[in-house]
């Protein structure tokens, strides 16, 4: 009997994200801890707000920094999109880092479903539509890039400490999960069969947060604190006088 032979096929051309997961490139620390000194430096304060998180990341990549309303697409490269999330952690090591947690948005059954939320009514229920609304803003965004993450920066106080990793941003499904309300009246969901809580939800202003793992290839750069720059000194360097400024109206 001859040999069976296997067919061979055309190859197909699978859609490749920006890189790898949390695979950032060589210069990507650098350029990060390049832009934290002197935002420390220029501001004096350690002040590291999510827009510019937004922008320094773009940077990092050489992608474009493409201010989102949803919070899921702030920053795109290709046919990647990033959402980028800032959290502050008060562990002593970033090493430790474990978990964090990720205020994810406004999910309101009120508004999406004309429904009526209060903790009488069945948590799994509620867990339902609170992740189907998570779910519509995903899919949406996923219409228009095939590949979706989540971009998190753990920064310390002081900034003199900060995480950096990425995650999938994907949709979820409730029957994957056990909600019920806790004592403050707030809906938690675990992974079923677990105690492991991934979800919490507040009934008062619908915000909704997910837990996070922090993987083991996060990337954590401790940052020198540079002295403040002085005001003075910039403002002479740059030829500044009265008549930089106009009085439109008194």
């Amino acid at each position: 009997m001859a040999k069976r032979i296997s067919p061979r096929l055309r190859t197909v051309n699978k859609s490749v994200s920006a890189y790898p997961l949390n695979q950032f490139n060589s210069e990507f620390p650098y350029i990060l801890g390049q832009e934290i000194v002197y935002l420390l430096a220029s501001k004096g304060r350690a002040d590291l707000q999510g827009n510019e998180w937004e922008q320094i990341f773009a940077l990092c990549l050489g992608a474009e920094w493409k201010p989102s309303n949803v919070g899921l697409d702030d920053v795109v490269m290709g046919n990647t999109a990033w959402g980028a999330k800032t959290v502050k952690s008060g562990v002593k090591d970033f090493t430790d880092l474990k978990k964090v947690r990720l205020i994810s948005g406004r999910n309101s059954p009120v508004f999406s479903f004309g429904s009526t939320i209060d903790t009488s009514i069945e948590p799994n229920l509620v867990g339902e539509q609170v992740l189907e609304i998570w779910n519509e803003r995903v899919s949406a965004i996923r219409e228009k890039f095939k590949h979706l993450r989540t971009v998190v920066l753990v920064k310390s106080s002081d900034l003199s400490q900060v995480a950096v990793f990425e995650f999938d941003t994907i949709r979820y499904d409730a029957e994957l999960f056990n909600f019920s309300w806790n004592k403050n009246g707030n809906l938690e969901g675990f992974v079923k069969g677990t105690k492991d809580k991934q979800f919490v939800w507040q009934p008062h202003g619908s915000q909704f947060t997910i837990i996070e793992k922090v993987p083991e290839e996060t990337l954590i750069l401790k940052i020198k604190q540079p002295e403040v720059l002085d005001k003075e000194k910039i403002l002479s360097a740059i030829g500044f006088d009265k008549s930089w400024v106009t009085i439109k109206r008194k």
